[in-house]
């Protein structure tokens, strides 16, 4: 029943326009109150026993209520890799989910997605296992100009001024051929050079056309935006690139939404959940809320 206080508390004070400091504005729209209160509360999170919790950032609440929505179903067509804009060295499955580089020697090779954002922020899959990787493995976004081969063992996705990419082997982010930095920006407090970054298979892709950046989610950690001012009112695609052969990676769209805020629901939906905690199953029955409601929160997003 604290939380449902603590709930209800917070709730009136931004109905009455109060911020957390006790400072009162009666201009500022509920759910924008809602928005800030929520992200300030998430900055506090519960521990996590992820190597990436010390890395991790606040995430805006629009991410938050995107990551806590439902996904796409499977098969969406957002989740498919180009075979046009592709290597030869790619071979692409069936469903053109996932595409697989050829034992090349000597070469570069990448592919984008199929379909790409102009506008709204956006959430992508990418899986990659850390043994299929090996140097210069990027991961990144590009316009449709980008490279997609080349001779040598280089980076491609982020080689041009058309790409911005992450290379996951060095953790330096790459643009119009130039490193410029770590990334996550943390990561040089915890890692030092001769350590190995904590392995990962899978990560989130974030791009914001509308806001011009990109970031990326790993083990559920937000690591901070990569990159800023990235071009408005044209169309950007994930892309990768790669060396290694063998190598596997997995598409898949997963959510998006337009430039307008949160919906007051999702927000208040997204505050419970975050309240009650991740064992929300044991803690429900003592809400006193609608069997609908209760099993709309329970439901796995």
């Amino acid at each position: 029943m604290d939380t449902i206080r603590g709930c209800l508390n917070g709730r009136n004070r931004l109905l009455c326009g109060q911020t957390e400091d006790g400072i009162t504005d009666q201009f500022i729209p509920m759910g924008l109150s809602l928005s800030r209160w929520l992200q300030s509360r998430t900055k506090a999170h519960v521990p996590s026993l992820s190597a990436f919790n010390s890395l991790a950032v606040p995430m805006s609440s629009r991410l938050n209520v995107i990551l806590n929505d439902s996904p796409v179903p499977p098969g969406h067509s957002c989740s498919r890799w180009s075979s046009v804009h592709c290597s030869p060295h790619f071979l692409l499955s069936a469903d053109r989910e996932e595409v697989m580089r050829l034992p090349v020697e000597l070469s570069s090779d990448g592919v984008r997605a199929e379909k790409g954002l102009k506008d709204g922020l956006h959430v992508w899959e990418v899986t990659w296992k850390p043994n299929q990787r090996g140097s210069h493995a990027v991961l990144g976004l590009s316009r449709q100009s980008c490279p997609l081969q080349a001779s040598g063992y280089n980076v491609l996705v982020g080689a041009d001024s058309q790409s911005w990419g992450w290379e996951l082997q060095s953790n330096h982010l790459w643009h119009d051929g130039q490193s410029q930095g770590t990334y996550p920006e943390k990561s040089w407090r915890y890692y030092s050079k001769a350590e190995a970054f904590p392995p990962w298979s899978s990560q989130l892709v974030t791009p914001d056309a509308d806001a011009g950046t990109i970031g990326f989610i790993v083990d559920g950690h937000f690591l901070g935006v990569a990159f800023k001012d990235l071009p408005r009112g044209v169309e950007l695609f994930p892309a990768v690139s790669s060396v290694r052969g063998g190598a596997c990676i997995r598409l898949r769209y997963l959510n998006g939404a337009i430039s307008e805020p949160p919906a007051l629901m999702a927000l208040c939906i997204l505050l419970i959940r975050h309240r009650v905690g991740l064992q929300r199953k044991n803690h429900m029955d003592k809400l006193c809320l609608p069997p609908a409601l209760q099993h709309y929160l329970l439901s796995s997003h």
